[in-house]
């Protein structure tokens, strides 16, 4: 596999976007799409991979960092950006490249790697990944000889009658002789309207040397698909989208009904576990069996186990143990972590805390940089005041505390285990174990002050 290298074509700007990002950097299913190429490429074995870039490169490299790169200064064409690739190609002489644009994210490895094994047993000079599409209007059409090779591709404008009915496409990506592509690259010309350099008159070079250029034709057409514009956008969204929902269905997850409904590839559900509509899962997330996840829940870069019930909540970067029920209306944020049988309720947010076993939060609570023990019960509108304006510190509560409504602990402070903390106590020292704190004024009452008041005011203004 050290012969094989790719070269990526990702100079677009965006504009039919309404983007100021590049093109590749334009997102189906929470992912750029070059990343899905670069997935594809990583899954195929091909590690040496330089992009061809453009406006806002500095981006680009940004998201796929193990990408060697060069830029294209001015956009003559698809010959042209990859001749800007030529130092890359003459290091890999005697091997083979994929060329493959950016924007055309579900190229995946299996496809890729069948066509490369076409490429090989057929000693072919060029390879070319290709689909049928039911409508083909506006692709160039792909043109057989007797034998099966390629002999052209016939652009939509320049195709008779009879060429017009192929349904066959040429797919846009790639497998190419680096040795022939060198010197093919010094032969193109910008014989053509544009004044631009056509990656596809490589075929035409190679035929004309009476080499072999061959077809795969993919068995998803949908190889083929990129997005120029945000409709084009949407629509590969959509088939990301329902692919991913096949796949969990497929797994014995049950989803009762799509609406909202968006998983980013690589997420792992378990089996049994109920997705119910407006869930969005992202990044590295992992959900057990028997969960029930959602409504409106968002879920990224987490972990949750068996038995969970989610419900109306924003979970990001945190671990959930077994049998955990929270929300509707919770946030737990980054570095937290929810032991088993946690149970946390409305209008709550956790963040860089542990809450231990059975643990429960129940409502209009801040639980932030705490190390909080099994057991504890909190009361409505509790604070750890974890923030002084300059620094942060922890609160330390120990196992088995009842913490009063309206309580504010003023970190850095530890509460001993088995203690209660009065209703309305502002704690600003630590309290031992199995104690009452009571940290508030004593209360005072003026009989008839109230009526005094009024008289001395007189009658309320309307």
């Amino acid at each position: 596999m050290e012969k094989l290298c790719a070269v990526v074509l990702a100079a677009g700007d965006g504009k039919r976007m309404r983007s100021a990002r590049p093109k590749v950097l334009c997102e189906v299913l929470f992912r750029p799409m070059i990343s899905w190429i670069a997935g594809s490429l990583a899954e195929s074995g091909i590690g040496d991979v330089c992009a061809v870039l453009g406006a806002g490169a500095d981006q680009v490299r940004a998201a796929v960092p193990d990408f060697s790169w060069v830029e294209q200064k001015e956009r003559l064409g698809t010959g042209h950006a990859v001749m800007q690739a030529k130092a890359f190609l003459q290091s890999h002489r005697g091997g083979d490249c994929a060329v493959l644009y950016g924007d055309a994210p579900f190229v995946d490895s299996k496809t890729l790697m069948d066509a490369y094994k076409l490429h090989k047993e057929s000693g072919a000079a060029v390879t070319l990944l290709t689909a049928s599409l039911p409508d083909p209007t506006g692709y160039g059409r792909i043109v057989r000889d007797g034998r099966g090779d390629v002999s052209c591709i016939v652009e939509q404008a320049d195709a008779d009658e009879k060429t017009l009915q192929i349904c066959e496409i040429n797919a846009g990506t790639y497998w190419f002789s680096v040795d022939f592509l060198l010197s093919a690259l010094e032969q193109l010309q910008p014989n053509n309207a544009q004044g631009e350099y056509y990656l596809t008159d490589v075929i035409g070079i190679a035929a004309a040397q009476g080499k072999r250029v061959c077809g795969y034709e993919a068995p998803n057409s949908q190889i083929a698909m990129g997005a120029n514009d945000r409709k084009g956008l949407l629509r590969l969204n959509e088939i990301a989208r329902q692919a991913e929902l096949d796949r969990q269905l497929a797994a014995g997850v049950e989803i009762v009904c799509d609406d909202g409904v968006m998983i980013q590839p690589g997420v792992q559900i378990g089996q049994d576990t109920v997705i119910l509509p407006g869930t969005i899962l992202k990044g590295n997330t992992i959900i057990g069996k028997n969960c029930v996840i959602g409504p409106n829940t968002v879920i990224e870069d987490s972990l949750v186990g068996d038995g969970c019930r989610i419900n109306a909540c924003q979970i990001e970067q945190s671990r959930l143990d077994d049998q955990i029920k929270i929300g509707p209306f919770t946030h737990v944020r980054p570095n937290s972590h929810l032991m088993t049988g946690v149970k946390i309720g409305n209008f709550v947010e956790v963040k860089n805390a542990v809450v231990g076993e059975h643990t429960a939060v129940a409502h209009l609570t801040y639980v932030g940089d705490s190390d909080v023990g099994k057991n504890v019960n909190f009361d409505c509108g509790t604070v750890t005041v974890n923030f002084d304006g300059h620094d942060k510190y922890r609160t330390v509560i120990g196992d088995d505390c009842f913490i009063g409504c309206n309580s504010n602990l003023i970190a850095p402070v530890t509460i001993g285990s088995g203690s209660y903390i009065a209703a309305g106590s502002t704690v600003t020292d630590s309290v031992p174990e199995d104690a009452l704190a009571i940290a508030r004024a004593r209360q005072i009452v003026k009989p008839g002050w109230a009526k005094a008041r009024r008289m001395r005011l007189g009658p309320r203004k309307k």
